[in-house]
């Protein structure tokens, strides 16, 4: 049987082609000395501003997926500080929508390491749900098609199993337009890919598949749940991380670039199940990385290239 599985590459927000990054920050220690909301509104419309222009570069170099940092909005989900992050920035979010639906692109977003839903803090989980509401807020008025929020499970305390049941407790308690846009992915000291199927089952949640952090903590071979982790995508668009460990001595960090042998090993191993997916590189060198893998799989393969990131096998 001739196999025409499409692989489409991306990256994580800062394009170090044009040096620009989205994702200019603001301590609330530096706010608060004169409660500067003319700073934060000038951080704002610079880190949007410089989305726009990374966005433009992504069409122009054929780049279809991309993952929205999550500071580009500085404390906005900062208890004491309060301002309208959304109605009063709507040009700039109306000039994102027009690129990304002109050109298709898929953008999400990944919650950050203080979003955790399963803390055994109130006040942590009431911070993390805020959280969540902001990704969500963002996604919308970019009028992202098919919105994605990105969430590790979080907290271990009490251990596995409790940790485990204190997501589920909580999930259900989220309002259904956050649950319909979550997905969940291994971590790499916690949990596995087979506790992020289990959660899935009860959840029916899609799962991002991070392979390097399945390398670091994992239960078995990927093969045994490959199958499952695809179906848990039903009809929704299939995403996946992959990435290289910077050193053996640090094997759970991500190297500069991508390690084109080992790319090509994993794709021989998701290729038998004749999927489209979307593969975010989380490489340091960003968009460099990308470019520098296609180089060399059109080197090492026999892959076609549909365009400069977008390849079938």
């Amino acid at each position: 049987m001739v196999m025409n599985m499409r692989i489409r590459l991306g990256y994580v927000s800062i394009c170090t082609t044009l040096n620009l990054s989205a994702s200019t920050n603001l301590t609330y220690t530096k706010f608060s000395t004169n409660n500067d909301y003319k700073l934060v509104d000038n951080i704002i419309k610079k880190n949007l501003e410089n989305l726009i222009e990374i966005l433009k570069y992504n069409t122009c170099n054929n780049i279809h997926f991309y993952r929205i940092s999550s500071n580009i909005i500085p404390l906005a989900t900062h208890p004491d500080v309060n301002f309208d992050y959304l109605d009063n920035y709507q040009t700039y979010y109306d000039k994102i929508a027009r690129i990304i639906n002109d050109k298709q692109m898929r953008l999400d977003i990944h919650a950050s390491n203080f979003c955790i839903l399963n803390s055994t803090k109130e006040e942590v989980v009431a911070y993390s749900i805020k959280s969540l509401e902001y990704y969500y807020n963002l996604l919308k008025y970019m009028d992202v098609d098919n919105p994605l929020i990105i969430l590790h499970i979080g907290s271990s305390a009490l251990g596995k199993e409790n940790a485990i049941q204190r997501f589920v407790n909580n999930f259900n308690k989220l309002p259904k337009y956050l649950k319909d846009i979550i997905a969940i992915e291994n971590d790499d000291k916690v949990f596995n890919i087979e506790d992020i199927i289990h959660i899935s089952k009860k959840l029916n949640l899609p799962i991002v598949l991070d392979y390097h952090h399945h390398l670091c903590n994992n239960d078995g071979d990927i093969n045994n749940y490959l199958k499952e982790i695809l179906a848990s995508w039903e009809d929704k668009n299939i995403k996946m991380h992959f990435s290289s460990p910077s050193s053996s001595k640090n094997p759970r960090a991500h190297s500069d670039y991508i390690d084109i042998d080992k790319f090509i090993d994993f794709l021989s191993i998701i290729r038998k199940y004749d999927k489209d997916i979307d593969i975010m590189l989380e490489a340091k060198a960003k968009d460099d990385a990308i470019f520098k893998l296609v180089r060399q799989l059109k080197y090492k393969t026999n892959y076609k290239f549909i365009d400069d990131t977008t390849f079938e096998i």
